[in-house]
């Protein structure tokens, strides 16, 4: 197991990028995928300008900010899961989705000193 959680943060946001390939996108769904990608991704970016904060508050914003875009992630993920052809693969991603919220849940609530 795998516990930088930059590496981590980085390879849930190539995964979700991944599940593109498997994916029946259409006119009508495109909006929901944009959606999960850009919140995926967002949890990410958020993580490492967290760890480049200029104060304790500034760490505690981003670390929130991870917190709700990985939970808007799960949301997506659910809404996008029937256009998505690998099922394994949205299996481990939601599973991640889940730890990844779970920690972001235990810095916050740990931050708050």
């Amino acid at each position: 197991m795998n516990y930088d959680l930059e590496e981590r943060v980085t390879r849930f946001g190539k995964d979700i990028l991944s599940i593109r390939k498997s994916a029946k996108i259409d006119r009508l769904n495109t909006p929901i995928f944009d959606q999960l990608f850009r919140a995926a991704t967002s949890v990410g970016a958020n993580y490492f300008e967290a760890n480049g904060a200029s104060s304790k508050k500034d760490f505690r914003n981003k670390i929130h900010i991870c917190k709700k875009e990985i939970k808007e992630t799960t949301y997506w993920i659910a809404i996008a899961e029937d256009y998505i052809e690998d099922k394994e693969s949205v299996s481990v991603i939601k599973k991640e989705a889940h730890e990844l919220l779970l920690i972001f849940s235990k810095i916050a609530s740990s931050s708050k000193n």
